[in-house]
């Protein structure tokens, strides 16, 4: 049996990493990658892509994202004719999905931001100032998915 995670330990790594600048899937997936034996610096480069909804795109939050790299370690798929780990993989991305939207509302992005579909972003990311971490609740999604996806790791360890 594989070591439990201490959950609310790696909810506030996440949450951490997020205020040193990283993204909302950077900083969930990196919060987990030691757990995995993935580079640091890999599991930024590998998620970068995934913020702000997928390159401010606004569409699947960029937290529930790192999550789904996440499971995606402890839940793995690699063979592509192994159809029992894609259900499962898959199976587990749903109720993922699911538990952070009971608990949001939501798992898009400009859902979750109250931003409006017909408003445009840049690709340009926001600045990271103290005004940005006061309105923007992104710190707190992204320790939800954290917590979201080690409590589902930790069930599988059981």
């Amino acid at each position: 049996m594989k070591e439990k995670i201490d959950v609310e330990a790696r909810a506030e790594l996440a949450r951490n990493l997020f205020k040193s600048g990283y993204n909302c899937s950077q900083s969930v997936f990196m919060a987990y990658a030691d757990v995995y034996n993935i580079d640091k610096d890999f599991a930024a480069r590998l998620a970068a892509p995934l913020g702000g909804g997928m390159g401010r795109l606004r569409e699947v939050c960029g937290a529930v994202s790192g999550a789904f790299l996440v499971a995606g370690q402890e839940f793995s798929a690699e063979n592509p004719k192994d159809r029992e780990a894609k259900t499962q993989n898959y199976a587990v991305v749903q109720e993922l999905a699911e538990q952070f939207k009971k608990e949001n509302g939501s798992i898009i992005c400009r859902e979750l931001l109250g931003l409006t579909p017909d408003v445009k972003e840049t690709h340009v990311p926001s600045e990271r100032t103290a005004e940005y971490y006061k309105r923007r609740p992104c710190a707190e999604y992204v320790a939800i998915a954290a917590r979201v996806v080690g409590e589902r790791i930790n069930k599988n360890r059981e």
